[in-house]
């Protein structure tokens, strides 16, 4: 987990680049990856804990659609795309994790459609796809509302996002704050904004979700439950100590999946391009700067 030492005095350039460095360092989902090459492994785990993955994605209507998923990671999700018969091309800020998607794609004997690029500014012309993909992935960007700009523009009218974003707040979240931010008088989204993955986290709920995405129709959204906000997943290795393994033991699963729905860190967005095409309303300044200042918010 990166140091949460100077991330309010980060520019966005020096936090996109803080963001790439920790995912190169450490590519999402390498805690299943046990022999550096299972990816069949990898994917089970993956759908293991978070089943709702493929009903959310729909791939297997995806059949001769051009779909861009934003955020590869190690490819579990592109491979999907593939194996449906999509012309899928995969983008991914971090080399590492594009190197691993790569080599799972070979393995799988498939030739990828995967590029270096950011979210913020992607290299394809207005209008080229008819589904935009991205599952965890743009609450890490610098600027979530730029990326969600530009999964409209290259979205063909008509056209279908699928988003994944983290909610506010979750018990993810709140766990955090137990242990970071509690005593030194943090707020809930500063702790995630510091200490969730990669610096510079950010969370919505769902009343925030509009302003977003402005511009798109037919919003949908569903909150799920993570991996972490159940602790279904493996520890990472800063949680490998009796006392925290004591606490996965003895973490009350029944009653977090019974009364903590509306804490469900993972919110599942679907919208559509309108078939017209219209450009997107303008957004103000402060909207679009919206996201940048959650550290400090409640």
């Amino acid at each position: 987990m990166a140091n949460a030492r100077s991330i309010p005095d980060l520019d966005k350039t020096d936090l996109k680049n803080e963001v790439r460095e920790f995912w190169n360092s450490d590519p999402c989902g390498t805690r299943y990856l046990d022999d550096g090459e299972d990816f069949e492994a990898h994917a089970r785990a993956r759908y293991a804990l978070e089943p709702h993955i493929r009903e959310f994605a729909q791939f297997a209507s995806a059949r001769g659609l051009k779909v861009l998923e934003i955020g590869v990671g190690m490819g579990a999700d592109y491979v999907e795309w593939l194996k449906a018969g999509a012309q899928a091309t995969g983008v991914d800020l971090s080399q590492s994790s594009l190197e691993k998607a790569q080599r799972r794609c070979q393995v799988a004997g498939y030739c990828p459609d995967l590029r270096i690029a950011d979210a913020e500014h992607l290299p394809f012309a207005d209008a080229t796809f008819d589904v935009v993909y991205s599952y965890g992935v743009m609450h890490h960007s610098p600027d979530t509302a730029k990326c969600l700009r530009e999964a409209w523009r290259v979205l063909k009218p008509g056209g279908t996002a699928r988003i994944m974003l983290y909610h506010h707040p979750s018990l993810t979240g709140a766990m955090l704050w137990l242990r970071y931010g509690a005593q030194h008088g943090k707020s809930l989204r500063e702790i995630v904004y510091e200490r969730l993955e990669s610096p510079g986290t950010k969370t919505y709920t769902r009343a925030e979700i509009p302003s977003l995405l402005e511009g798109f129709e037919g919003v949908e959204t569903r909150q799920v439950f993570s991996p972490g906000d159940l602790l279904l997943h493996r520890p990472s290795q800063r949680f490998q100590s009796p006392f925290y393994r004591l606490v996965w033991k003895l973490y009350p699963r029944f009653l977090a999946r019974k009364f903590g729905r509306r804490w469900a860190l993972f919110l599942l967005i679907s919208a559509r391009k309108p078939a017209t095409g219209g450009l997107p309303l303008n957004r103000s300044h402060a909207a679009t700067e919206f996201s940048s200042h959650q550290r400090s918010s409640t």
